[in-house]
């Protein structure tokens, strides 16, 4: 099963829709109402039935989160299935934008019963030295199901000098360390409105800078949305703003770049960047921005929005360019549109070289946790355990992976192979806003998706009960079904069927080996000084794209950088380029290890 995944990802189609939390308006006719309905049992209310007796008593959980994008008690459809196996409701405390949330409930000492975290910079050894999370070795003492990661569950908790289980890995996997983790499509990739950019005959793009004009001309095609709203490039938001402006990290993913704190590292290990030196990708993506701006192509509005604001943007055909496929295809590439040849597909560049995670067989820096106050940490164990059990991997959607959802609901077998349902088909490729059949909770399916936001095994692993992976994309009745107007234009000019295909046949996809790779602890005098100048970054990394002239643009620049450095922040990259520099030996590792 493992070879006959690896051929896949080698020349899989491209799907139009990826799971997210929101998505285009829709809902559910009477035949897939039906047909859902008919199926609740293998997920849904009989299958579930039986875990709330042997949990007595209710309780409400809070679970501190720092991937969260939903704050509060969870509804919908997982917290009905929650509900019923561990008689348990999920109140979110979202720790995303900041480490605001994280200090106040640390100093209370009460992070959370249930915490998903990263253990990054010595997080997991601060926390258990605070006396914030329960060693679950005696409870995860019969958990099957997470047991069998052991090993990236012993290394994680190699890092912390008192023995025990402190914290489990998230993202594990048993494919190659050198195998895209994402599936079909990549997490990064320059995403363009193909129906306006082959409407303009398919212009060359050398650089990045080069989509600029091609993108001005195609807001000149497409002025206005779907509802008549002034179309943009770009839309930004500054929701997951941490050491620097996310948005303007983004682009340097086309190029094999993903960040290490205030370090820009290749996927290869061939070069590392201060983020703030004039030439390095994060200046010029600033430079990108602000020349946009200039050119009208940014939205006015993306100092002010959130992403929910921004996504619905999306939905409308407001916004030209997305920077992800799971949040342009998702919102935008609903079967009504990629039909009629309209949708976000991956324009070329000549010069880029795409970024991907490797799989990581120990995970990565997300880890699931215990906290010490927990009043029934063995049924929180037992939940853990069931996330990362085939059933719990498919019903726990992260909103921007493509798991498969409830058997019975979203998907069957048929013919001894997996195949989406009338449900399921609306559901992922229509927004999200297809309303939940009887019981299966209220609401629609987007609402109700699993407000973790965490993926505890790689979608690209084999489900041992169906023999296919746990992405729905990755199945041949659902590649079968790739051929849409917009699918096969996209195919014809690319001379490929998928997104992996034509990177790899073009030499411009570079996989960084998963090392499950952590960044150690820092001391509290790094920690302060990092805050401090993060602060100043992405403040005026905004500054700087909204600027009125280029002499405002490099003024400010200059300004950050002396002000930083003021500041303390080449102490900081002292300890990031290292940090890079053991995480390239880590994964030198990974592949030697792999290979035995």
């Amino acid at each position: 099963m493992k070879k006959k995944l690896l051929s896949v990802l080698l020349g899989v189609t491209m799907v139009v829709s990826m799971l997210s939390g929101c998505g285009s308006k829709a809902s559910s006719d009477s035949s897939s109402k039906d047909a859902a309905s008919k199926s609740t049992s293998a997920s849904g209310t009989e299958a579930t039935a039986s875990g709330s007796s042997k949990y007595k008593d209710a309780i409400t959980v809070d679970v501190y989160d720092s991937l969260a994008n939903y704050q509060g008690i969870a509804t919908g459809w997982f917290a009905d299935i929650v509900k019923k196996k561990f008689n348990m409701q999920l109140n979110i405390i979202s720790a995303q934008g900041g480490d605001t949330v994280y200090q106040t409930r640390s100093a209370a000492g009460n992070l959370g019963d249930l915490i998903v975290m990263g253990s990054e910079s010595g997080k997991l050894q601060d926390c258990v030295t605070a006396g914030l999370l329960t060693d679950m070795t005696k409870y995860m003492k019969n958990e099957k199901d997470v047991s069998q990661y052991s090993k990236a569950i012993d290394n994680t908790n190699s890092a912390v000098k008192t023995k025990g289980i402190w914290g489990i890995p998230t993202s594990v996997s048993s494919q190659s360390v050198t195998s895209p983790s994402e599936g079909l499509d990549l997490t990064f990739g320059p995403y363009f409105r193909w129906d306006l950019y082959a409407k303009l005959g398919y212009p060359e793009m050398k650089t990045l800078e080069d989509a600029l004009p091609v993108l001005q001309k195609m807001q000149q095609l497409q002025p206005t949305s779907d509802t008549g709203k002034k179309t943009y490039a770009f839309s930004l938001f500054k929701d997951w703003d941490g050491n620097m402006m996310c948005l303007a990290k983004q682009p340097a993913c086309f190029y094999g770049y993903d960040e290490m704190g205030f370090v820009f590292a290749k996927a290869d290990g061939s070069d590392y960047q201060s983020i703030i030196d004039s030439n390095s990708a994060y200046v010029r993506n600033l430079k990108l921005y602000y020349s946009a701006n200039q050119m009208g192509l940014v939205d006015p509005e993306s100092t002010t929005q959130n992403y929910d604001t921004m996504y619905k943007k999306y939905q409308d055909g407001q916004v030209l360019f997305s920077p992800w496929p799971w949040l342009g295809q998702a919102a935008y590439n609903t079967p009504t549109n990629t039909a009629a040849g309209k949708g976000f597909m991956l324009a070329p560049i000549d010069d880029m070289k795409v970024f991907s995670y490797g799989a990581a067989k120990n995970g990565d820096k997300t880890v699931m946790a215990i906290g010490s106050k927990a009043k029934d940490p063995q049924r929180l164990a037992d939940f853990i355990n069931w996330l990362y059990s085939p059933e719990g991997i498919t019903m726990n959607c992260a909103q921007t992976t493509k798991s498969s959802g409830p058997e019975g609901l979203t998907w069957e077998m048929k013919d001894s192979k997996p195949v989406l349902t009338d449900f399921g088909k609306k559901a992922f490729y229509e927004g999200g806003d297809t309303k939940m059949p009887d019981g299966w909770g209220k609401g629609t399916w987007k609402d109700g998706v699993s407000p973790l936001n965490v993926t505890t095994v790689l979608g690209i692993d084999i489900n041992p009960k169906t023999g296919y992976a746990y992405n729905y994309t990755l199945w041949d009745s659902v590649i079968a079904a790739n051929t849409t107007a917009l699918d096969t234009d996209w195919q014809t000019k690319m001379k490929a069927k998928t997104t992996v295909e034509y990177l790899k046949n073009a030499g411009q996809m570079i996989v960084a080996p998963g090392s499950g790779y952590a960044a150690p602890q820092e001391t509290s005098d790094i920690t302060t000084i990092r805050s401090q100048c993060k602060a100043i970054i992405v403040q005026d990394s905004w500054k700087m794209v909204f600027a009125k002239d280029e002499n405002e643009f490099n003024s400010t620049l200059a300004d950050m950088q002396k002000t930083v450095k003021g500041l303390g922040y080449d102490q900081v990259l002292k300890v990031d380029m290292q940090n890079s520099k053991d995480q390239e030996t880590a994964r030198e590792k990974a592949v030697a290890d792999d290979s035995k």
